[in-house]
């Protein structure tokens, strides 16, 4: 397999990834920004510009921080090349490279999804609503891995697709966890309605109410939230989860590539996977998590090196 290919599998999945979990967190900043609380409305619009390092480049563009402004910037603003807009034409782009290595299926979900995203920016957000769009890209985001998953061959190809997938949701797991958590702590809010909908809000961007509710009976707390986000071995945007399927591909990619990758990924499932929600609270959550970070970054380093550089 050219290592060309390779990184652009791995590239079309981090960018399809990149919109999915953009468009998550733009649905709950939202929604949240809408609450009777100015400040916290603006905290949860500052939320995705901070968790995305984009906020110069917003001010650079925009006077002024509303909701009009930042979905414009996140869902359709090409010159943001972390907008939704910019992470799906770049993950067909590279799907077009290697239309030949994916299945008809998969390769149609994400032609058709770009071609009709171009639709819809024309028509504006106003044309449907935030809601109806926001559905509809993550609507398009599961059927393009539901036909991924079960129409393409389950060989390397397959696995540098879930490489990027599950580093890129490391990576997002992480920095929303962090970001959202110096949100909450930064109000010192007395308001427990409030602060009952911030956790749910945590939870809704990534993916996991649902599963607190089923796991957790009781109210919503700090030492529950962590070892779900961080610890669960079953939500599948936990970290520990992501970071287990990240060794799994790394492993069954073919080749003596990428040692060094697979150590780092081993050490930092290991941590995870024994670790215990006490020692985090107790070392820093804020300290904890960018640790995590800095670990995922250098795994993503070490594949970068291991796979394709000087490709």
């Amino acid at each position: 397999m050219l290592s060309r290919t390779a990184n652009s599998i791995y590239w079309m999945a981090r960018s399809l990834e990149r919109a999915e979990n953009l468009t998550r967190l733009l649905d709950v900043s939202h929604n949240m920004s809408l609450m009777p609380n100015s400040k916290g409305g603006q905290q949860e619009l500052l939320a995705p510009l901070t968790i995305t390092g984009r906020l110069d480049q917003f001010r650079e563009t925009y006077p002024q921080l509303n909701a009009e402004a930042l979905l414009e910037f996140f869902l359709f603003d090409e010159s943001n090349d972390g907008s939704i807009f910019s992470s799906i034409r770049s993950a067909r782009d590279n799907a077009h490279s290697v239309r030949d290595k994916l299945s008809s299926e998969a390769w149609e979900s994400i032609n058709a999804t770009w071609l009709e995203l171009r639709h819809r920016r024309q028509r504006g957000i106003n044309h449907e609503g935030v809601k109806s769009l926001i559905d509809w890209i993550k609507q398009r985001s599961h059927e393009f891995r539901g036909a991924a998953y079960g129409t393409m061959l389950h060989n390397n190809v397959f696995h540098f697709m879930r490489l990027g997938t599950f580093i890129e949701r490391a990576d997002n797991t992480a920095r929303i966890l962090r970001v959202k958590l110096e949100v909450m702590e930064s109000q010192h809010n007395s308001n427990h309605a409030i602060d009952f909908y911030q956790w749910n809000a945590l939870l809704q961007s990534l993916g996991a109410y649902e599963a607190y509710h089923d796991k957790y009976t009781g109210g919503l707390t700090t030492r529950n939230v962590t070892e779900l986000l961080i610890l669960s071995a079953e939500l599948p945007r936990s970290l520990r989860y992501c970071i287990g399927a990240l060794m799994s591909q790394l492993i069954a990619i073919e080749g003596d590539q990428g040692q060094a990758a697979k150590r780092l990924c081993a050490e930092l499932h290991a941590r995870l996977e024994y670790g215990e929600v006490e020692f985090i609270i107790r070392f820093g959550l804020n300290d904890y998590l960018n640790d995590l970070l800095r670990r995922i970054h250098a795994i993503g380093d070490e594949i970068h090196r291991s796979y394709w550089e000087g490709a």
